[in-house]
């Protein structure tokens, strides 16, 4: 029986290394592999601007997809979350009866559910913000170099 609760939180949690995806369809999850990729890329840029700098045209590229993981998985946490339980055992319980323990929402669902949205939401503007700052910096460089 796969839990809509437990799954919710590990979307939250640990989404960003696809820990929901092998819980709910297993190893052989080519998802759930790939996953940790844009995690990882997003890592690297946070450790290339912490040695280099902010002006650093790869970190400033490369932190955004970070963000965007976090805010992904935090949006499946929410949609594992809300799911009504005779569709989550439909899909996730197929022998399961509709109306069974594991896709019941329970108040961990619901925490999970409302901390998902505030970090994720967070996550989401921080990463929008930061991307058009340095998108509008680099473009005003850009202006500069050509008008001199």
């Amino acid at each position: 029986m796969k839990s809509k609760t437990v799954a919710a939180w590990l979307a939250f949690l640990g989404g960003p290394l696809g820990l929901h995806r092998f819980y709910l369809h297993g190893f052989g999850d080519t998802v759930g592999w790939l996953l940790p990729l844009p995690t990882a890329l997003g890592v690297y840029g946070i450790r290339r601007a912490q040695a280099l700098g902010m002006d650093d045209g790869w970190s400033w590229a490369l932190i955004p997809v970070l963000g965007l993981t976090v805010a992904g998985c935090a949006l499946v946490a929410i949609v594992y979350g809300l799911a009504t339980p005779e569709k989550w055992n439909a899909r996730h319980n197929p022998g399961a009866a509709p109306d069974a323990p594991a896709g019941r929402t329970r108040w961990a669902t619901v925490f999970a559910i409302v901390s998902a949205l505030l970090i994720g939401t967070g996550v989401l503007m921080a990463t929008i913000a930061f991307s058009f700052q340095h998108y509008f910096e680099y473009q005003i460089e850009e202006a500069r170099k050509i008008s001199q």
